[in-house]
């Protein structure tokens, strides 16, 4: 029998962004929320306001508890991003204005943040420019006064830049690192071919300086996706990335974009890790296995005061998309089987999907993920769930609906499809006595 501690939740979600600042208090497997969710953005309510937000990452800063920032990306009407931060633990929100620099493309877009922990903020995005909408460069803004105001971004690489993160390192104030894909070449919507590398960039100056972007992914790994970046406890420095294997239409845009047959193989799942600030890097694949659903970000979780690792994704084994962790113990060299998490009826025909873990001080990992079990007719109407463990993701409690009601899946890119999509992420920090996520 898994057992929960207590724990509070500012529930906030950006899809339109939307937020929750409440708590959760339990004893066992029962939960009970209290509050209810709160927009982060202004036009949240709003039905006039068409703007897509999606694709949000919270942080917390550790000077200051009651101190979060959310960024997130807007697909439509135009490509844009945007910033929010509270100073109320999520009661209440403002936005942020971002700085782009002048001369570069007028869009910032696919933001991300991270405190360092001397309280600094840093938000990484791109520039966007043309008709094509290119990534033109990658900057980051820094801030030292918790979010209020963001200077004039330092650039850190050129064009082509994809799914840029930014992981900040616990062990010093002013280490930062920063993955993405670097392209070759791109067609539209699309890349034109295999081989676009995953690659990571150290700053140990809170972003003045960077280190010369290093591969991080092997060569025979040549369709990888979506790398997300952590810090150790010791300074190392971790990637988890998908490898799609021969999976051209989520990978190169194939069928013109409008879908196709879903591919037969199986994604890869992969854990690079580097000893020596980036410069080298080796691989520990988590599971080679994994069918096929939506190729977004995977979540990774480092428990640095214990050593355990745990990877969430979304998996169809069971014939339908659930949410699985796989975790490895601390010196082991094999992952362990993955845990499903999601406590719906195996094969139900709904879909449990984009999982974002965290870990709480005293070792609790939480997982808050899309849940559609609501709607086995039509499998589009959403619920926000939250689930947690506190035995190393051997087993998990029974689910908690963040989201005050059920919403629609189908926003932004790729609605005008028939995709049923809410971007590539959630947000989720986690504290001995408190849970904030943001979808």
């Amino acid at each position: 029998m898994n057992r929960r501690r207590g724990v509070g939740a500012a529930l906030l979600g950006a899809g339109i962004a939307w937020s929750i600042a409440g708590s959760l208090a339990g004893a066992g497997n029962v939960t009970r929320l209290s509050g209810s969710d709160r927009p982060v953005n202004a036009g949240a309510r709003d039905p006039g306001d068409i703007r897509a937000l999606n694709s949000p990452t919270v942080v917390r800063s550790p000077r200051d508890r009651s101190r979060l920032v959310v960024t997130s990306r807007i697909d439509s009407p135009d490509f844009s991003c945007a910033v929010h931060r509270s100073e109320d633990g999520g009661a209440s929100w403002s936005a942020v204005r971002v700085p782009v620099p002048e001369g570069s493309g007028p869009k910032c877009y696919a933001p991300d943040a991270a405190f360092t922990s001397d309280g600094v903020l840093h938000v990484s995005y791109v520039t966007l420019t043309g008709r094509a909408n290119e990534p033109e460069a990658i900057w980051v803004a820094s801030s030292r006064d918790g979010g209020r105001s963001l200077r004039a971004p330092r650039r850190v690489s050129g064009p082509l830049a994809f799914q840029v993160r930014i992981a900040a390192d616990p062990s010093g104030p002013g280490g930062l690192l920063l993955t993405w894909l670097q392209a070759r070449d791109i067609g539209s919507l699309k890349f034109t071919a295999p081989g676009n590398p995953i690659v990571a960039s150290r700053s140990d100056d809170g972003g003045a300086t960077w280190s010369p972007p290093a591969r991080v992914n092997g060569p025979a790994r040549g369709r990888a996706l979506a790398p997300s970046a952590a810090v150790g406890s010791g300074g190392e420095l971790y990637v988890l990335y998908l490898d799609v294997g021969e999976d051209r239409l989520d990978y190169e845009g194939a069928h013109e974009n409008t879908g196709g047959p879903p591919y037969a193989g199986r994604f890869a799942l992969v854990l690079a890790r580097s000893r020596d600030a980036g410069r080298t890097w080796e691989e520990s694949v988590v599971d080679d296995r994994v069918v096929p659903f939506l190729a977004p970000f995977p979540s990774l979780a480092l428990d640095r005061a214990t050593g355990w690792i745990h990877v969430g994704f979304h998996d169809a084994r069971a014939g339908s998309s659930d949410v699985w962790v796989w975790s490895l113990a601390p010196g082991a060299g094999t992952w362990g089987r993955p845990v499903r998490v999601n406590d719906t009826a195996r094969g139900d025909r709904t879909t449990q999907s984009l999982p974002q873990l965290a870990i709480a001080p005293g070792g609790r990992l939480d997982v808050v993920y899309y849940d559609r079990r609501i709607d086995v007719r039509d499998d589009l109407r959403n619920e926000v769930s939250l689930q947690s463990s506190d035995d190393h993701a051997r087993s998990f409690g029974a689910r908690t609906t963040l989201s005050s009601r059920p919403f629609d899946s189908r926003v932004g890119f790729g609605a005008e499809r028939g995709l049923a999509t809410l971007g590539s992420r959630l947000g989720l920090v986690s504290e001995e006595d408190r849970t904030t996520a943001v979808w």
